[in-house]
């Protein structure tokens, strides 16, 4: 725990620097989270499990004049039952630490600071990158892919820099840098360089995007990742992703394409809202982590309803099908403002496959907003 000490007292320490050397323009915000849940699977090892997690992320931005901000961020973790274990599991023994009643883990979430110009811009340090306009699937997003079974996760962030230009208005140039996922490679192996340009339309946008990984173990030949985003706002709103990622140590072939494409439509001054959106993983896709976004199966299905009861409260259904291995995930939430800034969910998820019920859980959660 004591590297996550030295994180938290660094952090400490540019609040308290900040406060003098930025004077009123140094922001905090945040959330906490406070969660119990229960899980099962009849058939399985371990028919019955509970979940208690406490967490926090903690959040500041500091103004550094007119053309400069810095930013940061701090996940705080106390958890027991079964999030104890996925915490836990694969984790550096200095990253967590184990007490009577629960284990704790701290987390630098964001560290980086940005500088705007009329015409250029530039963030480094530790943020996110992200890429694509798909909304329950994204392919191109492939630093973190995400996964409609989680949409309130909050996206890991990256050790990269990253040149933003605009030549015009509506068009925006970006080139990247991203260090290796193996951050005790001295060597440099599995760097990433990478492109993308967004052009904007009125009611249309498209993102063009290639970035190559440097050799590592592995891949001896590199990797390259090229992808393409559209989206339309007409009636329907019409979004459409694609990566192909190709190994030439391999031939990766069509098994390298993730694609997905979908629709949302909101109706009734906007109580109602629904998604669909179908994801598209070749074989490698499907089946290697190294190639995102690695779902089991190839073919997937995405559908959403959400409904606004009132004013603070609102409904979700969220419908994960596996077409290949004929596997259905449904999640139903609801949402109820309980005062301003604190929000209770109540959640429930099954997962079923093709002959058998594989498990389900519940969960109660308190929110606060600050």
């Amino acid at each position: 725990m004591m590297k996550a000490a030295l994180v938290l007292g660094m952090i400490l320490f540019l609040c308290a620097a900040g406060g003098g050397a930025f004077a009123q323009g140094l922001e905090f915000s945040g959330l906490l989270d406070s969660k119990v849940g229960f899980a099962g699977d009849p058939g399985g090892r371990q028919p019955f499990a509970y979940d208690w997690e406490e967490y926090a992320n903690l959040r500041m931005r500091a103004s550094l004049g007119d053309r400069a901000d810095f930013y940061g961020a701090v996940n705080l973790i106390a958890v027991a039952g079964s999030s104890a274990v996925n915490v836990t599991a694969g984790t550096a023994p200095s990253a967590f630490t184990v007490g009577e009643n629960y284990a704790a883990a701290m987390e630098l979430e964001r560290l980086y600071f940005r500088i705007r110009g009329e015409a250029l811009g530039a963030d480094i340090g530790l943020l996110r990158l992200a890429f694509g306009y798909g909304q329950a699937f994204s392919p191109s997003d492939f630093l973190n892919p995400r996964s409609p079974l989680f949409p309130d996760a909050r996206p890991r962030a990256v050790l990269g820099a990253a040149l933003s230009a605009y030549p015009q208005d509506t068009l925006k140039i970006l080139a990247f840098t991203v260090a290796p996922q193996n951050p005790l490679d001295s060597g440099g192996g599995g760097f990433i360089a990478g492109t993308s340009a967004d052009k904007h339309w009125d009611r249309a946008s498209v993102q063009f995007l290639y970035a190559y990984e440097a050799p590592r173990d592995g891949f001896p030949a590199g990797i390259h990742r090229s992808g393409l985003s559209l989206k339309a706002d007409l009636e329907l709103g019409f979004a459409a992703d694609l990566l192909y990622t190709y190994n030439p140590e391999a031939g990766t072939g069509i098994g390298g394409l993730s694609a997905d494409a979908g629709f949302d439509y909101s109706f009734r001054n906007g109580d109602f809202y629904v998604l669909a959106e179908y994801l598209y993983s070749g074989s490698a896709a499907a089946r290697n982590a190294e190639n995102a976004p690695g779902f089991s199966s190839r073919h997937n299905l995405c559908g959403t309803v959400l409904y606004h009861i009132n004013d603070y409260t609102q409904a979700n259904l969220t419908c994960l099908f596996g077409l290949e291995d004929v596997s259905l995930t449904p999640v139903i939430t609801l949402d109820h403002d309980l005062i301003q800034g604190v929000t209770l969910t109540l959640s429930g998820r099954a997962s079923l496959g093709k002959e058998k019920f594989n498990g389900f859980s519940t969960a109660a959660r308190v929110r606060l907003r600050f």
